[in-house]
């Protein structure tokens, strides 16, 4: 089954647009899932209005979850055309090393010191950041650190039990990352006009 996560400014405002079902997840008691709902037919439950199949039981019988997430780092974005021009711009790469900057960036806040210490300088090198983060790959940053960022490209994207960073998702996050720097640095511009 494929894994769609649809990223927003404002997740309840696209859910209001269309119909859907919460997907629900079973943690010895039945929680709404944080982010997946289903846009087609599943039962659900008429007093929680809840999936009443747990998602991963659901996904085995061929219902399809998509993530809609709430991404604040879009806020300011004015256009699909903004989007394009602030991908488009080389991100001033240190800036993301400084605290008070990497602070309000998507997914590395609070890891200036590790962004500053691997130093990534492009799209690939942040997205192997990204997945150095999480459980599955955080054996590798020793290696990293000594090393550099060629020395795990061959083992960061591979599979484990553990949980990691499929490489589209940390590709499609450092993406995220670099417009929201580039849009920091176009509100400094625009401010000190």
């Amino acid at each position: 089954m494929p894994d769609i996560d649809l990223d927003f400014p404002d997740r309840d405002a696209a859910l209001s647009l269309i119909k859907h079902v919460p997907a629900s997840r079973h943690d010895g008691e039945v929680k709404k899932h944080n982010t997946g709902v289903y846009c087609h037919d599943i039962p659900s439950d008429p007093l929680t209005g809840l999936a009443n199949i747990e998602y991963e039981e659901a996904e085995a019988r061929g219902y399809f979850k998509i993530d809609f997430l709430n991404v604040s780092a879009y806020k300011g974005v004015r256009d699909e055309s903004h989007i394009k021009q602030l991908l488009g711009r080389e991100p001033i790469w240190q800036l993301m090393y400084e605290k008070d900057v990497c602070d309000q960036l998507f997914h590395v806040n609070g890891y200036h010191q590790l962004l500053a210490e691997l130093q990534p300088k492009n799209i690939l090198e942040l997205a192997m950041v990204l997945a150095l983060l999480r459980p599955g790959k955080k054996h590798l940053l020793p290696t990293c650190k000594e090393l550099g960022f060629d020395s795990i490209k061959n083992e960061i994207w591979t599979k484990t039990d553990e949980y990691y960073f499929k490489k589209s998702h940390a590709v499609s996050y450092a993406h995220v990352i670099v417009l929201q720097l580039n849009l920091i640095c176009e509100e400094i511009n625009h401010a000190s006009v």
